[in-house]
């Protein structure tokens, strides 16, 4: 009995210790709660009514499932036929092919940039002419990738100096969804030219995902969430792992009071720790720092998957910055004009040469 005492305020000590438990065990009561004292109200005969529609919305949930799990097959069939095109993207990022001019004729939505373009061409058609035949110029399009990491801020946040050089090898980046008789998951691809860094020509980063109703609590189900994720070893030549750092420690011997230098190797801040994710086991709980590194690498996961890969282009010109900035901006004028409706309504209730009564009318019923 004491023991079960025990381990019951262990376990309360831990959820108080933890903000994030405590909230959704504090949501979950009251949406309980909130459920049970409305069923109490009903007659018997509602109740039983109630309990069927709650199964038919477990049906509904699980038909929600198949619904997702064909949604996955879908995107596996339809990145066959994108693959083609994101190979042409890296062809020509890579260098290894050169558009026709067919191909670089780019439609503009105004007269007036098209006349500049007009004029732009020209101008580069002198200047190559006088240009030294000699004169190397650029293969490709130069840290194509790099620009984009630089310039989104979601990844931006992971990159370190240190880690630029090495993003400048990276010629494509590919995302290869689970077969039809596998788990759902999908594995990212990052392709790099040989370098001075590592062996690796590819680094992978799998993401397992779950597509079914919990058993415990169907109606939680709102689509395939990421589960767990596996990173890759990178072989590092020797000297340049940028994933550790080196550091000098003084120690003095206690006894004879002489000091020697050592050396010790430490983690370091890297891009590169992508590949080396927080392990998760069904056995042991994550503290709260864990949870979150981990939800910030599912959350980039699914980043590079449904906006990155498919419209690197537009991240690297910013134009698909600006989309996202003009969203956010969107959504906050809405908020604004929530919050201003709210401050007209004050407004009007100060205004109100009528006395305001204090307590509610349920209240006063007796």
């Amino acid at each position: 009995m004491d023991a079960d005492k025990e381990a019951k305020g262990k376990v309360s000590d831990q959820a108080m210790q933890n903000p994030q438990a405590l909230a959704a065990l504090q949501d979950k009561i009251d949406s309980v709660s909130h459920s049970a004292s409305i069923m109490d109200s009903l007659p018997k005969s509602v109740k039983r009514r109630v309990n069927a529609l709650k199964n038919l919305q477990v049906n509904s949930t699980h038909i929600e499932a198949k619904f997702y799990k064909e949604v996955h097959e879908l995107e596996r069939k339809y990145s066959v036929l994108y693959q083609p095109l994101f190979d042409k993207r890296r062809k020509c990022v890579s260098g290894e092919v050169e558009p026709t001019d067919e191909e670089c004729e780019w439609q503009s939505d105004h007269e007036d940039e098209a006349a500049l373009a007009e004029d732009l061409k020209k101008k580069a058609a002198i200047g190559e002419k006088t240009e030294d035949a000699n004169e190397e110029k650029p293969k490709g399009i130069p840290e194509f990738w790099l620009t984009i990491f630089r310039s989104v801020d979601m990844l931006s946040d992971m990159l370190q100096d240190h880690d630029e050089p090495i993003l400048k090898h990276l010629q494509d980046i590919k995302v290869i969804f689970s077969g039809p008789d596998q788990p759902m998951s999908f594995t990212l691809e990052f392709h790099f030219e040989p370098n001075e860094y590592f062996t690796n020509t590819v680094l992978t980063k799998v993401y397992k995902m779950k597509s079914e109703p919990d058993a415990e609590d169907t109606f939680s189900f709102e689509g395939p969430e990421i589960m767990d994720c596996e990173g890759c070893e990178i072989d590092w030549h020797k000297g340049k792992d940028v994933t550790v750092k080196t550091i000098k420690k003084k120690q003095k011997h206690k006894g004879r009071g002489t000091a020697r230098v050592i050396t010790k190797q430490v983690p370091n801040d890297s891009f590169f720790n992508f590949f080396n994710p927080i392990k998760v086991s069904p056995d042991k709980d994550l503290d709260e720092d864990s949870e979150f590194t981990l939800a910030t690498d599912f959350e980039i996961g699914h980043f590079f998957r449904e906006r990155i890969i498919p419209r690197a282009v537009l991240y690297f010109t910013g134009e698909a910055l600006e989309d996202d900035e003009s969203f956010e901006e969107e959504e906050l004028d809405e908020g604004e004009e929530e919050d201003q409706d709210e401050e007209d309504e004050d407004d009007e209730e100060e205004g109100d040469s009528k006395p305001v009564d204090p307590q509610p009318a349920e209240c006063k019923q007796q």
